[in-house]
């Protein structure tokens, strides 16, 4: 995942093509290990593709994914009278 952030910061700075070395250096900057063969696979995924259109195909492919099991439960445990805690 953090591949795909890094490569889409340069995108987001107005650099159409970044490269290895873009997402190398960006990754560097921040202390984080590069794997070469990760970025390369990226890469070759996104060539000559619109970014937009990969993150739109993408957001439909996990619309279809089932999300399982029940929401958020909050269950005040402290009894009586007390004061829930605050969750934010």
């Amino acid at each position: 995942m953090k591949v795909v952030a890094t490569y889409l910061l340069p995108l987001l700075g107005g650099n159409n093509k970044p490269s290895a070395d873009h997402i190398k250096t960006i990754l560097a900057s921040v202390g984080a290990d590069a794997d070469d063969d990760k970025i390369e696979l990226l890469l070759s995924q996104v060539k000559g593709k619109d970014i937009t259109e990969v993150i739109a195909s993408g957001r439909e492919k996990l619309a279809s994914v089932p999300s399982g099991g029940g929401g958020f439960c909050f269950v005040n445990c402290l009894g009586g009278g007390a004061k829930a805690p605050r969750l934010l």
